[in-house]
């Protein structure tokens, strides 16, 4: 199986299943030196970890991880660094009745049609449980990117059709984690969660966007050609379990303006520093970061799994009927704030190694 590995310097490769003895992730590029907060790391990972509240897939893991090398007296070596996180609470028989079944909007049929053979409990490699080995590889590239003065910060901006409607300069990102769906305007958190809440109670899903903002990054960040910054945030985006958009700076919003509208005025500071009157840009040009605050959306479907039953087909092309067993997230968004970090800390720290070196 190809895909597993992500960045060109600062390089992951994750591994393990949903409901196997562990999963966990390697990184290589690291440079050494680094002191590393193993307190940061779990707290990322407790952002992230199923049972956090009542809005999210009550399967309880503690998701404690074990750092096997890399690390000595609390730096960075320069060595590969494995961490692992072992499975607690996987309840497989949940999964028995999907043994020959392929699920709606699943990776279901199309892992086992490349494959020729699929783990069904849970869904493998295709389960978001994977994301957990990123947030902890995203910790790490976080406390790398600090010292540049980098700062990453996501929120919800949208549960269904509930939108947050207001720049992200106009909200206090200090607040995002105050409540349990993550938006930091408490008004709008509260009818958001209402929402979420009252999809589980009729046994659906619903989908959600998150907005991400990435503060001092410096300029000259990504490549003119394939590498640009924001292709590559994009894949890391779209990489993601149940993402279906992704969009930068003015996005889909900016086709409906005229040039003279969305374009960006440069203008000189008092210090004499090169900066633009407006954003649209989203803090790259040409592929290439300008200085500016980089900031973007990622769209997440409605989670496939619903308490439900829907029409499907087994392996022989039977119509079956499926239900929802188990425990599943009903929005997955509040979860997904700190993989939305972690994999824009990949890009970035990746992308600060191959334009310069750093002494820590």
């Amino acid at each position: 199986m190809a895909g597993n590995s992500f960045g060109e310097i600062f390089r992951i490769t994750t591994f393990g299943e949903s409901h196997g003895k562990a999963i966990g992730v390697v990184i290589d590029g690291c440079p050494s030196g680094l002191t590393i907060d193993a307190g940061l790391i779990q707290h990322e990972l407790d952002r992230r970890k199923p049972g956090q509240s009542a809005i999210t897939t009550q399967r309880k893991e503690s998701d404690t991880f074990e750092i096997l090398s890399g690390v000595f007296e609390g730096k960075t070596v320069g060595s590969p660094i494995a961490v692992v996180i072992k499975n607690e609470d996987q309840k497989s028989d949940d999964y028995a009745h999907l043994k020959d079944a392929y699920r709606p909007s699943h990776a279901d049929y199309t892992y086992e049609m490349k494959y020729g053979i699929r783990d069904h409990r849970g869904g493998g490699r295709s389960s978001a449980r994977e994301t957990a080995a990123r947030v902890i590889a995203g910790a790490f590239a976080k406390q790398f990117i600090q010292h540049s003065g980098i700062e990453i910060s996501a929120y919800v901006s949208a549960v269904g059709n509930l939108r947050l409607g207001k720049n992200y300069n106009e909200l206090d990102l200090s607040k995002t984690d105050d409540n349990i769906v993550r938006c930091p305007d408490a008004d709008i958190a509260e009818k958001m969660i209402a929402l979420i809440q009252d999809t589980r109670a009729k046994g659906d899903t619903v989908g959600g966007v998150i907005t991400c903002v990435i503060k001092g990054c410096p300029t000259g960040l990504g490549e003119p050609v394939f590498d640009k910054l924001h292709a590559d945030l994009g894949k890391a985006m779209l990489s993601i379990n149940a993402v279906h958009g992704f969009e930068y700076g003015s996005g889909f919003a900016g086709t409906q303006k005229y040039g003279s509208e969305n374009n960006d005025a440069f203008y000189a500071t008092s210090d004499n520093r090169i900066e633009t009157k407006t954003n649209s840009s989203g803090g790259i040009q040409g592929g290439i970061s300008n200085g500016m605050d980089i900031y973007f959306n990622v769209a997440f479907k409605p989670v496939a799994t619903i308490m439900q039953s829907q029409t499907s087909v087994d392996k022989e092309g039977n119509e079956i009927e499926l239900k929802g067993k188990g425990r599943h997230d009903p929005c997955v968004v509040p979860r997904a704030v700190p993989i939305v970090e972690a994999m824009a800390a990949l890009v970035i720290a990746d992308h600060l190694l191959r334009n310069r070196t750093i002494q820590l």
